[in-house]
């Protein structure tokens, strides 16, 4: 048993829980924030066989595209910009971030 974890931007998650109903994986969604962008994100938790690890994946890789985004400089509140991105920058943005656990036991209530 395999314990997925995809990191998605949210505007991709709605096509992907559709595509993981639609191939017969059970998720849970969570809304989550990412770091960097500080944008929003949704995190799947996607409990399945071994076997079908490698499916699952694919789906998850053809519904979650990258993207490029120009994203804001940050503002200092003391006008000193040592360090800081001071114009927009364009950045990939988008696609997913997995991790694939091992389970050492599944039970369902």
């Amino acid at each position: 048993m395999k314990l997925i974890l995809a990191v998605v931007q949210d505007k991709d998650s709605s096509r992907l829980q559709e595509a993981l109903i639609d191939a017969d994986f059970h998720a849970t969604k969570l809304a989550t924030t990412g770091g960097f962008l500080r944008s929003g994100n949704t995190t799947f938790m996607i409990g399945t066989e071994e076997a079908r690890v490698d499916e699952l994946l694919q789906l998850i890789k053809d519904h979650c595209e990258s993207r490029r985004q120009v994203m804001s400089p940050i503002s200092s509140l003391d006008s000193n910009t040592d360090g800081y991105i001071t114009h927009p920058v364009e950045v990939e943005v988008g696609g997913a971030t997995v991790f694939v656990l091992d389970v050492d036991q599944f039970k369902h209530f």
